[in-house]
């Protein structure tokens, strides 16, 4: 069955369109403090995550990168980074136009006013031509797509032959002692650091409730060998809290 995720938005039951929009609503009330948050629930590990990404992307000079789910800027500004003075375009795309703006407004803070592209669109259906890049990146944002093996699809769909797909994204923690912790601080603290520090426990819930309903890591990496992708594998990180994923399109 494609797309199981389609109908669910952490425990509830919705139809297809209702997620969408629910999910947008999320991210609107989340956006400003999104940073602060990712700081306060992970102690900082995040910034870890995303750095191992990076490393594992290997940037180079002269490519096309696409960061799906990005509108803040975090993965687009690592890999400017890592890349210096030397030339790439680099596309953030995003559902979310107010996650766009924070993106733009830490764009212009850093002095960066024309080095990105800011589109904003759907993943399952990006705005780019067929075959048109070479990088595809996902962080924390493909257990917010409504039709994942949809958005699995239009990756494929976009990336040049030879093109890269990576997604860092909360995974399962399988060691069942450390899984019952995991679990014990997800459940009783994430959503209360939520409504203290960004005044909105419900969509923090809805934060714990998605990364249990997203695939684990063998099964998303078939998926991607199902729309096409070759080589996809799994890379756990923190005893499986969150995993790199990627893949090959030839």
């Amino acid at each position: 069955m494609q797309n199981p995720e389609s109908t669910q938005f952490g425990q509830r039951t919705v139809t297809p369109e209702e997620k969408t929009e629910a999910v947008i609503g999320v991210f609107d009330s989340v956006a400003d403090k999104y940073d602060v948050m990712n700081d306060a629930m992970s102690g900082g590990i995040h910034r870890l995550w995303k750095n191992k990404f990076i490393r594992r992307i290997r940037p180079r000079a002269g490519l096309d990168y696409l960061d799906v789910a990005g509108g803040t800027g975090d993965i687009a500004f690592r890999i400017k980074k890592y890349l210096g003075d030397k030339a790439a375009k680099i596309t953030l795309c995003d559902l979310n136009q107010h996650m766009l703006a924070v993106g733009r407004d830490r764009a212009i803070n850093k002095g960066w006013l024309n080095e990105f592209d800011w589109v904003t669109g759907n993943a399952e259906s990006l705005p780019l031509p067929d075959n048109s890049q070479d990088v595809y990146t996902i962080a924390f944002g493909l257990r917010n797509v409504t039709r994942i093996d949809t958005a699995l699809a239009e990756a494929y769909r976009v990336l040049r032959p030879g093109g890269r797909f990576y997604c860092l994204e909360f995974s399962h923690v399988d060691e069942p002692f450390l899984g019952k912790l995991y679990d014990l601080y997800s459940y009783n603290l994430i959503p209360v650091m939520g409504e203290r520090i960004a005044g909105d426990r419900e969509s923090y819930q809805y934060l714990v409730e998605s990364i249990r309903k997203f695939p684990r890591q063998r099964e998303l990496c078939a998926r991607l060998h199902a729309v096409g992708f070759t080589r996809a594998k799994a890379e756990p990180l923190t005893f499986g809290v969150t995993a790199i994923h990627s893949a090959l399109k030839v």
